[in-house]
């Protein structure tokens, strides 16, 4: 297939493309390389694709999903079959202080993707939505089948308004749309602006580490390379209006149109505080903890129900915690060059 990876220099992005190029399809990856992190990561991220002797098989655009005239020359120029759609103003805390930046990327951007499967024939849209929509919601493990109208963050409306807009695109032009909420994803390659690499780069240069809520966070860590096996797995299966779709009773999961909504995570909440007892293991050094109080909208707690996800493509997430760590230090000592602990 030729595919479109969306955010394809970003964490998951550019562990999807490998994962596609690994099993012989050709990817069409995009990506706006903007500076909400550092973008040398993203460009090295790049870099192990490009290095990759099937890298012919990867053709890199630079552009920004917000940009239509950009989108519409891309999708009538590249041919794409499947579309993998990661690219996003990702971060819940940003999100307070840069709505606006949220509303370009992930409401006109994901427009603008949508066109350009509705006038393409694409076969698929597989689409990043996020846990955050659960929002206030606390019946635990969350469930598609429940729940997901009250987002507390603007990123978070703007993830479940994703998925309402690709519902009305599956309904009106039939385009098939499964939307993945993703959990809290982890791993090498990982964002600076997420707590693991946060964490990591202070202790190990003795600083302290910010612990929001007091440490009494819990949540549904993910490991990167789970998350991209069941991307590809539900990229393979277009999304197909339920037979037995229920109008008085409404399903939010399914629909009598091609849309689909998974959660994909861990299935399992561990607390923040074991989290960082994993990571102080690891490093052979203790963390100082500076105490903060809950930060505005975010969550307490999440945990993800992935029976569906299970059921329909035999996934299982398989990556321990303590695993999933181990192998995140170990990227982030060889990628900054750095000396383990003795």
């Amino acid at each position: 297939m030729r595919v479109l990876v969306t955010g394809a220099a970003g964490f998951i992005g550019a562990a999807t493309s490998h994962r596609l190029l690994d099993r012989g399809d050709v990817v069409v990856g995009l990506d706006n390389l903007n500076r909400y992190y550092d973008p040398v990561l993203k460009e090295a991220r790049l870099t192990t694709i490009h290095n990759r002797p099937d890298a012919d098989r990867f053709e890199f655009i630079k552009a920004d999903i917000a940009d239509r005239e950009a989108m519409e020359s891309l999708f009538a120029a590249s041919h794409i079959d499947r579309v993998v759609h990661l690219a996003a103003q990702a971060g819940v805390r940003y999100s307070l202080e840069h709505p606006h930046d949220y509303a370009a990327s992930n409401i006109t951007g994901f427009l603008n993707v949508l066109e350009g499967c509705r006038h393409h024939g694409i076969e698929h849209l597989l689409y990043a939505s996020s846990s955050s929509v659960y929002g206030s919601d606390t019946s635990m493990p969350f469930s598609e089948h429940h729940g997901g109208n009250h987002p507390l963050s603007f990123y978070a409306a703007t993830k479940r308004a994703n998925e309402l807009m690709a519902h009305s695109y599956a309904n009106l032009y039939g385009i098939p749309c499964t939307g993945l909420r993703f959990f809290t994803v982890y791993g090498p390659w990982g964002r600076p602006d997420m707590a693991l690499f946060l964490f990591t780069k202070a202790i190990l240069e003795g600083r302290p580490i910010d612990v929001f809520n007091h440490g009494k966070h819990q949540r549904d860590f993910t490991y990167v390379g789970d998350i991209v096996s069941g991307v590809t797995l539900a990229l393979d299966a277009p999304a197909t209006s339920a037979d037995d779709y229920d109008h008085a009773n409404p399903d939010p999961a399914t629909s009598s149109v091609p849309w689909r909504i998974y959660n994909i995570g861990n299935g399992e909440s561990v607390g923040l505080m074991h989290f960082i007892k994993v990571l102080e293991a690891k490093l052979g050094k203790k963390a100082e903890i500076n105490n903060l109080p809950m930060q505005a909208g975010d969550v307490l707690a999440t945990w993800s129900d992935t029976s569906d996800l299970a059921r329909n493509f035999d996934y299982d997430a398989t990556t321990s915690v303590e695993e999933g760590v181990s192998r995140f230090v170990d990227w982030y000592m060889k990628y900054y060059s750095l000396t383990p602990t003795p």
